[in-house]
């Protein structure tokens, strides 16, 4: 049984930050606490509206972090031209509206399928792997298999919502077989979104899951019992499979 790997998100550390317009808490410093407790990756967000990450953290994170560095990013060309300059180990495009809180949703590939297409190229010539964020739907993964990308990220908000619910088991079915679908045709799968110490024991058992992106919940849980301890729990819980 392969490893699942934890992309610790740290968007929210830089929010604090930003919320004083000050220059702490450091992202840069929770992305080494993330890795000296088990974390396999750092994923960060680069928003439009730079409403939490900035420019200045992610190409100080690729001078520092000695794990992997996956930026999320939205189809908008400013930030395709600074992740070009910046060569993450992976990019994974998402949705992104100036007026959500979070990303709702996953990412219409069929309708960006053109400029998609040509973007996956742009960075497959950098050599830098695509995720695509996406919802667990057979289009939508015989769509990214299409565009070229290496990885689908399996949006899990819908089920977070719904868990504990009676319809959480439609939901985790559509998962499963929308990950069994990307597996068989030889994409890789990730997953994330809404994810905490709970509702992630079902996802654990997704066919060919490789990498899970976690962010809120575990710098939720950081403020009470710090950043290193909030990792480690997360990571044994994956290690042990729920």
């Amino acid at each position: 049984m392969s490893k699942i790997k934890l992309g610790v998100n740290i968007d929210h550390i830089a929010t604090v930050r930003q919320a004083r317009g000050i220059d702490y808490p450091d992202p840069l410093e929770g992305a080494e606490i993330s890795e000296a407790n088990g974390a396999d990756g750092i994923t960060i967000h680069l928003r439009e509206d730079r409403r939490h990450i900035v420019e200045a953290d992610l190409f100080g994170l690729k001078g520092r972090i000695t794990t992997r560095l996956n930026l999320e990013m939205a189809l908008a060309e400013d930030i395709i031209s600074i992740a070009k300059k910046a060569k993450p180990d992976q990019i994974t495009l998402v949705p992104e509206k100036r007026e959500e809180l979070t990303t709702e949703g996953g990412l219409d590939v069929i309708r960006h399928f053109p400029k998609l297409k040509k973007i996956i190229g742009e960075f497959h010539d950098l050599g830098v792997l695509v995720s695509l964020f996406v919802e667990p739907e057979k289009k939508i993964i015989e769509s990214s298999k299409e565009l070229g990308a290496d990885y689908i990220e399996i949006h899990t908000g819908t089920y977070c919502n719904l868990f504990s619910s009676s319809k959480e088991p439609e939901e985790l079915s559509k998962i499963y077989q929308a990950a069994s679908l990307a597996k068989d045709l030889g994409l890789g799968v990730n997953a994330g979104h809404g994810l905490n110490l709970e509702n992630i024991k079902p996802i654990l058992k997704t066919p060919g899951l490789e990498e899970l992106n976690i962010g809120h919940s575990i710098i939720s849980r950081a403020i009470f019992v710090g950043l290193g301890v909030a990792v480690r729990e997360m990571v044994e819980i994956i290690k042990g499979r729920g």
